[in-house]
């Protein structure tokens, strides 16, 4: 008898692992159908039962995961699909998931990392090269993003995300390419529209940095003094004079003790040969501040231009006097007549 003490006690235990494994699916196939009714809140709990009776049921924690999401608890959820992560760390349907919920947690390397585990998984692709980009590996993310969007050109998100990382490995020619076409695909995003000008202005692109900032304006972006700025700057600089000043002069209203506004409108006006208008801005400086000598300087040069030399030189000889400094722009003058 007592060598049959220990197999009885092996066989005593069969009926209770059985009964937990069919209490397990019991639950399990309950979860099931209510997450099927999208009854989320009682299948979570069902499949929790599951798990209480079967601790490495995988498709109750993978499923239970899936209602969490679903009810946008996505703490939980994260947990339900770590678990079955650890127990089985190959499923790919965790991975994916896993992946998506770093993301969007802005755990960039973690996320990269877990959609590194299964390149092939739908997705994922995308996950690694924008991870890359939040990681500030632009070379890396350009590089997954063009993989990508071969096969998906009209992802806006990856378009817009590559556009950005040309622009910051200083390529704008590029991204500029990439932010037309992220606008193009969504034409919601004013943020974009204002990036896009921002691209344009800085390489003296002015007439199409007025079309976004414009475009920008009527989405909905924010009409701050520094938009408004660039904005007005775009319109003057490529030759749409009457919107960008009065755009500017709104500005200048604002805060009249603020000349370079003024001062550049001037040169504008004045490089456009327009020299009237150029002296009517040079004027306003002076009203304001007869002491300065750089306006009272560009006014000299506009009676130069309009054929008054003698007057022109007095003024440019009297700013001089004002500011030697200034000596230097009649060397420059002198080697580039045209100026």
């Amino acid at each position: 008898m007592k060598n049959l003490f220990i197999p009885l006690c092996l066989l005593a235990s069969f009926p209770v692992f059985s009964q937990n494994s069919d209490s397990a699916q019991y639950y399990y196939n309950i979860g099931m159908q209510e997450q099927t009714a999208k009854r989320y809140m009682v299948a979570s709990k069902a499949f929790d039962k599951a798990i209480a009776f079967n601790p490495k049921h995988i498709d109750a924690y993978l499923q239970n995961g899936y209602a969490n999401l679903e009810m946008r608890k996505t703490d939980n959820a994260k947990s339900y699909f770590a678990k079955v992560n650890e127990l089985e760390p190959g499923n790919a349907a965790a991975i994916k998931e896993l992946a998506q919920l770093y993301f969007g947690y802005h755990q960039y390397q973690l996320a990269k990392d877990m959609a590194q585990k299964c390149a092939t998984c739908p997705g994922n692709e995308k996950i690694i090269a924008m991870s890359n980009y939040h990681l500030e590996d632009f070379a890396g993310a350009v590089k997954g993003l063009l993989s990508f969007l071969k096969k998906n050109p009209n992802d806006a998100e990856a378009n817009y995300t590559i556009a950005s990382s040309y622009l910051a490995i200083e390529e704008n020619a590029k991204a500029a390419q990439y932010y037309e076409k992220a606008i193009q695909l969504d034409d919601t995003k004013a943020g974009w529209m204002n990036e896009l000008g921002i691209v344009y202005y800085q390489t003296d692109n002015f007439k199409n940095a007025a079309i976004a900032f414009s475009k920008a304006a009527e989405h909905g972006f924010p009409v701050t003094a520094s938009f408004s700025e660039n904005l007005g700057y775009s319109y003057i600089y490529s030759g749409a004079y009457d919107k960008g000043e009065k755009i500017l002069l709104d500005l200048w209203a604002k805060k009249p003790g603020n000349k370079d506004i003024l001062r550049d409108i001037a040169d504008v006006y004045y490089q456009g040969k327009m020299y009237d208008k150029s002296l009517e801005f040079c004027q306003k400086i002076l009203e304001k501040d007869m002491n300065d000598a750089k306006a009272l300087y560009q006014a000299g040069l506009c009676f130069q231009k309009k054929g008054d030399k003698s007057r022109g030189q007095q003024m440019c000889d009297k700013a001089i006097e004002m500011d030697p400094s200034l000596t230097s722009m009649r060397k420059q003058q002198m080697l580039n007549p045209g100026l």
